[in-house]
């Protein structure tokens, strides 16, 4: 005998889908529904909905946007000479929010994992270097009067091994890009290493080696 009605299994299960989300935590969402005014439920439906419908993938960046291109890729007072890549949409909120980055964005879709079953031909990796040649073109008409040009590409991959391999198929790859006369690439990477307000004595040795080698001059 079924111990829960099938519509609430239903949505137990949808909710155990989500990342993150264990057993415990989506009954306790589906039970908060539950007990919730109709209205509450009705709120969400018509929000992922709506998402769904309106939401966009930038034809540039591929970030998740409500225009195409994006509002980041179509504002001129962003700095073109700059391109940060990262893993997910969710990278470039974080980094936007941080208020310290005015260039633009490259969006992967994900890092190389062998393990499962992710090459770089499952990522984006022709369209970064589709629009890598293409800034470098644009960088270099840009400045074709004031000497050398450069552009910056960052890269802002997850330390991880998966990130740390990502990083090193981008390296590769761009060295294979034919760059306008006049105009060099600064490949880099985001700096890692301890927190603020962590303590020394907690931090792992690979934690305190980036943080070593990435000190800086005071």
């Amino acid at each position: 005998m079924a111990v829960l009605p099938r519509s609430v299994e239903k949505v137990i299960e949808e909710f155990g889908k989500l990342p993150g989300v264990g057993p415990k935590s989506a009954a306790r969402m589906a039970y908060f529904f539950l007990r919730a005014p109709r209205e509450r439920s009705e709120g969400l439906a018509h929000a992922l909905i709506a998402m769904k419908d309106q939401t966009k993938t930038c034809s540039v960046c591929f970030n998740v946007a409500d225009m195409d291109p994006c509002a980041i890729c179509s504002d001129r007072t962003r700095n073109r000479a700059s391109i940060c890549v990262v893993e997910e949409p969710l990278d470039v909120v974080a980094l936007e929010q941080s208020g310290v980055y005015s260039g633009t964005y490259f969006v992967l879709g994900g890092v190389v994992s062998p393990a499962d079953g992710i090459g770089p031909e499952q990522l984006r990796m022709r369209d970064l270097k589709s629009v890598v040649s293409e800034r470098a073109q644009s960088v270099a008409n840009s400045t074709r009067t004031d000497g050398p040009a450069e552009l910056e590409i960052i890269i802002a991959t997850n330390p991880s091994l998966e990130g740390e391999a990502t990083s090193a198929y981008i390296h590769d790859m761009l060295d294979e890009i034919e760059l306008p006369e006049g105009v060099t690439i600064r490949l880099s990477r985001l700096a890692v290493g301890l927190p603020t307000g962590a303590d020394l004595e907690y931090a792992d040795r690979q934690t305190l080696k980036r943080a070593l080698e990435g000190r800086t001059t005071l």
